[in-house]
This record gives structure tokens, sequence and C-alpha cells, in this order.
């Protein structure tokens, strides 16, 4: 499992040091976790009330306006990629893993899942996912405690996508604004009508492939 910090992670995205995260990273620890799976919410006015706020959208976004969410709970599996049109910023309370890919690994439509990367983000960490990076769901480390990350996005992404009438190539992927979503054919997602786009296993950080 690669590390944030290595050569091989320099193509999905970067390690951003020098921010105060303190009063965020509180905020997050005070969201109750999920009875079960994961939640997510583009926006929660408990954490874009931290300090840290101003800072990312100046620096972080060079001035455009953004939303400080939250993905939580408790994740072992791939099961969808997606990507938008800018990078994502992430941030836990406590280690993750990101499994990751690269959109040109994409043909036709269709990412083999041998493709996908498994990297590890130390606690406190503020990482940086290009845009040209697919993503999904965090993975926790410890069963026992899940997972809690920060996503901090343009604002409006992850909302209600606009309607489209013809669905011509990627459009046919754009599951929410912003966001365009390939998933696995096993994944709840594929069966409410997300486009398929995975071919593989459904990688999954607890289990040793067959």
């Amino acid at each position: 499992m690669g590390r944030t910090f290595n050569r091989e992670f320099a193509s999905y995205g970067q390690v951003h040091p020098g921010y105060a995260l303190e009063g965020l990273l509180r905020a997050m620890e005070s969201i109750p976790m999920p009875e079960q799976g994961t939640d997510y919410r583009p926006s929660m006015p408990e954490l874009e009330g931290a300090d840290c706020f101003r800072a990312l959208e100046d620096r972080a976004f060079g001035g455009m306006p953004i939303q400080v969410g939250m993905c939580w709970g408790h994740n072992t599996k791939l099961n969808c990629l997606e990507y938008h049109r800018s990078s994502e910023f992430n941030l836990g309370t406590v280690p993750f893993v990101l499994l990751l890919a690269h959109q040109w690994e994409v043909e036709d439509g269709v990412l083999d899942t041998d493709k996908v990367a498994a990297f590890y983000v130390p606690a406190g960490t503020l990482v940086e996912i290009y845009a040209t990076s697919l993503h999904y769901a965090p993975c926790h480390v410890d069963a026992t405690e899940g997972f809690r990350v920060a996503v901090v996005l343009p604002r409006g992404t992850n909302t209600e996508k606009p309607e489209l009438t013809d669905l011509p190539g990627e459009s046919r992927r754009l599951w929410a604004r912003n966001k365009w979503l390939l998933a696995h054919p096993d994944s709840a997602e594929a069966k409410t009508g997300a486009q398929v786009g995975l071919r593989g296993w459904n990688t999954d950080i607890a289990e040793t492939r067959a």
C-alpha cells in the first residue's frame, strides 16, 4: 500500500502543509458516526465555521467559493470511482486509505480495476486529489474507529445535477453537479441507475484477491 508522500503518489495529488487545521479536526470529531456504512454531506456549517475556512478558500482554491463537507463511517470497498472538474482536498481525523486511478486509464468508458492504487493518508494530513484522479469514498484503517474525512470542493459540487435531455458519451456518467461517476456492477449505485464503468474485482482492502 502506497503512502501519500512517495513518488508514486505525485501523479494523483500532493500533500499541503502549513494550514492550521486543529479547529476543523475538532469540529469533525464532534459529528456522530453513522450506525452502519458511510454518510456524506457536501456542505456542513459546523465545519465551514472553522478558522481555516478562509485560508482553504483563498490559498487552496485561489479565492474560488468553496464548501467543506465530510464523508464518514466504515468502508473497505471500491464500489465506484468519480471525478470532478477541479481538485478535491481531504483531511482525516484518523488515518485512512484512498483508492485512486487516473482518468487517462479509462478506455471506451471503462476502467479495469487492476489500475486502482491504494494510498495511506496519515491523520491530520491535508491532501489534494487532482481533477484527473478518479476517487470515491475513503476506506477505514481501523474498523473500531472508522473514518472521518473532510471533503473540500468548489461550492455546489455533489448537489443536484442539471437536467440533461441529450446524454452522449461522458454526459451519461453525470451523477451529481460537477460529479461524473463510474460504477462497479456490484455497487448499490449501479443498481440505482449509475453507469457501469468498472470492470474486474470490486477492490476490497480487507480481503486478499483470490
